[in-house]
């Protein structure tokens, strides 16, 4: 999948079809979508993260690369001794608000309970079929470095979602402030695989 790929239109369609809210009413009523692509080895910031939404009553579509997957080294060595945590898909209704990513910057942080998978076989490769570990993870939507566009996953998540580009995520992150300005500091994150916009 790449990025053109991705629209409004399609994210309409597919949400809809899932039976997930899709935010229509107002200016900056942020639709934020996380969409997993289907190589479930790579250690590159090869998901998505899109965000529709309407400026001035006109559909407005940001859509940037990123992470829904751990990267290959938490996968070998897990924070958790259950595994480690991969964010099951689905709508996240109210699961996040600003806030500051282990106490360094500012990001969406962890609200409210979230499922996760937890896969404990330490290989490279994401396993979905694992037991489902509901709590607060602090599975968290931040970025990678703050000075270049990271091309490798690594270390930056164990199991949050992760933008490369530290521009895009300064951008996001004025969305949000702008957004909670009318609608309040919860956000829903919708997590929905390739397949779904196919």
């Amino acid at each position: 999948m790449i990025k053109t790929d991705i629209t409004v239109d399609k994210l309409r369609e597919a949400l809809t079809r899932l039976g997930y809210a899709f935010f229509e009413n107002g200016d900056h009523n942020l639709n934020i979508i996380g969409i997993r692509t289907k190589d479930m080895e790579s250690n590159s910031f090869n998901d998505f993260i899109a965000v529709a939404y309407k400026e001035r009553g006109q559909w407005e579509l940001q859509v940037y690369e990123a992470t829904t997957d751990p990267g290959v080294y938490w996968r070998k060595h897990p924070m958790n001794r259950g595994g480690t945590a991969v964010l099951v898909p689905g709508q996240h209704r109210g699961c996040y608000q600003l806030g500051v990513h282990q106490g360094k910057y500012q990001a969406l942080v962890q609200a409210k309970k979230l499922p996760v998978y937890r896969d404990n076989n330490k290989d490279s490769t994401i396993d979905t079929d694992c037991p489902i570990d509901t709590g607060k993870h602090g599975i968290n939507i931040h970025r990678a470095s703050s000075k270049w566009q990271s091309k490798q996953v690594n270390k930056w998540s164990a199991g949050c979602q992760v933008l490369a580009n530290p521009n895009n995520f300064d951008y996001f992150i004025e969305l949000c402030e702008k957004s909670a300005k009318l609608y309040g500091s919860r956000f829903t994150y919708t997590l929905v695989e390739e397949r779904d916009l196919l």
